[in-house]
C-alpha cells in the first residue's frame, strides 16, 4: 500500500485507516523517510509564503520560523515515543507492538503537520484549520483498537495520548519561538 494513501485514510475515516495502516506493514522508517521528514521541510518552507502578502516579514524571521517548526515536530515525535511507551510499557513488549506505537504517534503528527502548512498557507493568524486539530483525538480514540491497550485503559490512554501530541508540539514551539528575534 501507499503511504500517501494511508494517511488519506487515517484523516478521511480513522478506524478504516488505522486497520490499513497495520496491513499494509509499511516499516516506520520507511514513513519517516518518505512522509514524516518531506513534510516537516514543506512545513519550514511553508514558513516563507507569509512573506508574499505581508512586506513587513523578514527572510531571517521566516528562516528562524522554518527552523523552529522542523525542530518542534522532529523533537516532538521522539520525546512522545518515550513518554508513551514509559507510561504504557505494554504498548513495547515485542517489536510487531512498538512499530504499531510508533505508527500511531506518526501518522497522528502526519496529521498535525499538514494543518500547520495549511495554516501557514493562510494569510490569518487566526485560522479555522486550528480548529481541525480538536479532530485528532477521535482519530488517536479510533487508532486504540489496533495497539493493544487494555479495555479499561482506553479512554486513559486517548487522554494521554491527544494531550501529549496536542500539547507537546505547542509547548516546544513556544519555548523555541522565544529564541526568535
Amino acid at each position: 500500500m501507499n503511504i500517501w494513501h494511508n494517511i488519506f485514510c487515517v484523516i478521511t475515516s480513522p478506524r478504516y485507516g488505522w486497520e490499513l495502516i497495520n496491513e499494509s506493514n509499511i516499516p516506520v522508517g520507511k514513513v519517516l523517510r518518505s512522509a514524516y521528514l518531506p513534510m516537516l521541510v514543506v512545513l519550514a518552507l511553508s514558513c516563507f509564503v507569509p512573506m508574499i502578502y505581508d512586506s513587513t516579514i523578514l527572510f531571517s524571521k521566516s528562516l528562524m520560523t522554518g527552523i523552529v517548526l522542523f525542530s518542534t515536530f522532529f523533537i516532538s515525535y521522539y520525546i512522545i515515543i518515550y513518554i508513551l511507551s514509559s507510561l504504557y510499557p505494554e504498548l513495547v513488549k515485542t517489536e510487531g507492538a512498538k512499530a504499531r506505537l510508533n505508527d500511531f504517534i506518526l501518522y497522528n503528527l502526519i496529521f498535525l503537520v499538514l494543518l500547520k502548512i495549511l495554516s501557514k498557507l493562510l494569510p490569518s493568524d487566526f485560522t479555522p484549520v486550528l480548529f481541525l486539530m480538536l479532530y485528532l483525538p477521535w482519530m488517536a480514540y479510533r487508532g486504540t483498537g489496533n495497539l493493544f491497550v487494555k479495555q479499561d485503559k482506553v479512554n486513559q490512554f486517548t487522554i494521554v495520548s491527544s494531550t501529549l501530541l496536542l500539547g507537546l508540539p505547542i509547548l516546544l514551539e513556544f519555548v523555541l519561538g522565544l529564541f526568535v528575534i
